[in-house]
């Protein structure tokens, strides 16, 4: 019986936990939570960090792990490399990890090989910053070095507000070096990919609604993209070329762009699976392909086989709230009994505080669908949400 770690054990990981103790492997988890939700789920589990590569390779070493996979998170891929390097196992180098979770470095390589992206500066002082900001064409994009989930993402339309700006996304550089890039206009996709040795399989285009300026904030996906045959395959050149420029050679990739009047160009993208079950559910409910079950096959060295029997239109809307103290959500049921719902979670508990959304951790749960095409599935999201109430208590009224 061959052995999977699995980088993490919170919501996010549970399928691939599941998915691995279905296909008949033996399930090691880490998690630094010891109440991590897929602990009861994997054979084994160590209260570990994801991003203590050390403490995870003595981990990997005990179990005599044959393959490690990582899911919707950026924080343990340089660990997962780590792992690939020292054991010999399917993966990433950590060369290759390093530009594919440094967004500054991913963009150089993105602008060394001439892959389509937006100009950037990159700024490592608050004297540097002050130096640039009037050379900035704006708008711009304030990026951390290293995060994901939109956090310290924002939008600046122009000089008066970039200190502010700078202030914000630098609470989340932990390096203190903040990206700022051209704003491209246009919507946004993402192109859900598995590689293996070198050979790119893409299997199918994600189209994404965000909050929009100033936090991009995702809110929904759907499957398939609307997007004419012709700029699918602009698409899918633009993602092959990123993925290339980065090195990767196996795993699931990630990949963000948006469609712009002059093509497609590429935001950024994960040597891992897409978050926001994107890769999880959707892709199976809308493609037949079950993603996480190629991920932990070609992680494990085996030979994977892609299906192209289903065609089907599968979407996700998330749900928030008024700012204050959760008291109770309700409508689930309702929303659950509806045709072609497949799935309502709720990520927050009674008591818990609602924020403003300006990350991905702010958003209070989801409403995931299943439809004849991309339209149908969001529709019937749609509808469920309408179902949904979301009751706060809110001291200043």
């Amino acid at each position: 019986m061959k052995t999977v770690l699995c980088l993490g054990a919170s919501i996010m990981q549970i399928e691939a936990i599941k998915k691995a103790k279905e296909m008949g492997y033996h399930v090691v988890a880490v998690d630094y939570d010891k109440n991590a939700v897929g602990r009861k789920l994997a054979d084994e589990f160590f209260e570990v960090s994801t991003i203590d590569a050390d403490a995870v390779l003595d981990v990997a070493k005990k179990c005599h792990i044959d393959g490690v996979v990582t899911v919707a998170t950026d924080m343990p891929v340089r660990t997962a490399a780590v792992l690939s390097e020292s054991l010999g196992i399917p993966g990433l180098s950590k060369e290759v990890a390093v530009k594919a979770t440094d967004k500054i470095e991913m963009i150089k390589s993105f602008r060394e090989n001439e892959v389509p992206s937006p100009q950037f500066w990159v700024v490592d002082s608050k004297e540097e910053f002050e130096h640039l900001k009037e050379k900035f064409s704006y708008p711009v994009i304030f990026k951390p070095q290293e995060s994901s989930g939109s956090r310290g993402v924002i939008l600046v339309k122009k000089t008066e507000d970039s200190e502010k700006a700078y202030e914000y996304t630098k609470k989340f550089s932990k390096t203190g070096k903040i990206l700022i890039e051209e704003y491209l206009e246009g919507p946004e996709v993402s192109v859900e990919v598995i590689c293996e040795n070198g050979m790119v399989h893409i299997l199918t285009i994600t189209d994404k609604l965000t909050t929009g300026a100033p936090y991009f904030v995702e809110m929904g996906h759907c499957q398939p993209t609307t997007f004419s045959e012709e700029i699918k395959k602009d698409i899918e050149k633009v993602a092959t070329q990123a993925i290339h420029a980065i090195g990767i050679q196996n795993g699931p990739v990630h990949v963000e762009m948006k469609v712009t009047d002059k093509g497609p160009k590429m935001i950024e993208l994960g040597a891992r699976m897409g978050g926001d079950f994107i890769t999880t559910h959707l892709v199976p409910l809308s493609t037949g392909i079950d993603m996480m079950k190629l991920v932990i096959q070609n992680a494990c060295g085996e030979k994977i086989e892609i299906p192209k029997d289903q065609n089907l239109g599968s979407a996700i809307r998330f749900f928030s709230g008024e700012k204050g103290r959760l008291e109770e959500i309700s409508g689930i049921d309702e929303a659950n009994s509806l045709n072609g719902v497949k799935y309502v979670l709720q990520f927050k508990e009674q008591g818990d505080c609602i924020m403003d959304v300006h990350n991905s951790l702010d958003r209070v749960g989801c409403v995931i669908a299943q439809g004849r095409s991309n339209e149908e599935a969001m529709e019937i999201c749609e509808k469920a949400l309408e179902k949904i109430k979301v009751r706060v208590q809110n001291d200043n009224k």
